[in-house]
């Protein structure tokens, strides 16, 4: 949930303080890192469960696979292996889960796709740091997804 938040923040920095709008491969990466963040809180609250820790992994490892695919759609772009990801600028969510609508400031795309800002100049791209940050976190959570299978609750003994 932290790395999530974190993540989001600085989104929300590069896009308001540092003046680079969102495209629309952008904002789905966004809305990925929202689904994770609610995963996690899912898995905080069912913990205790042997399945719901299974379900909450299973759901937590699938966004961060999503947000592992949306960004590397926004690194082809930007590297030039994908061409026409952001035809329009339209979000395209579903018509259930419009959030480009709900929190226009977070996930409406205001730009076209093509290269994201450095966050490590002349070395490492917001893209490329995207996808370094999802494929560690869909490993780490395919591990821990693993792991919950093996999970078993103990009472504390005093």
């Amino acid at each position: 949930m932290v790395l999530a938040l974190a993540l989001e923040a600085g989104a929300l920095y590069y896009q308001y303080i540092m003046d680079y709008p969102p495209c629309v491969l952008c904002v789905h990466v966004r809305a990925w890192v929202l689904a994770i963040f609610v995963a996690a809180l899912l898995g905080l609250v069912l913990r205790h469960s042997q399945w719901g820790l299974v379900f909450a992994n299973a759901l937590t490892l699938g966004s961060a696979l999503g947000m592992l695919e949306r960004s590397y759609q926004t690194l082809g772009v930007e590297m030039g292996w994908v061409e026409g990801s952001c035809g329009n600028m339209q979000a395209n969510f579903p018509s259930w889960l419009q959030l480009d609508e709900w929190l226009p400031a977070v996930f409406k795309p205001l730009d076209s796709c093509g290269m994201t800002p450095w966050l490590i100049p002349q070395f490492l791209s917001m893209a490329q740091g995207l996808v370094l940050i999802a494929g560690a976190l869909s490993v780490m959570l395919l591990i821990l997804l693993i792991a919950s299978f093996f999970y078993r609750q103990t009472m504390p003994t005093y």
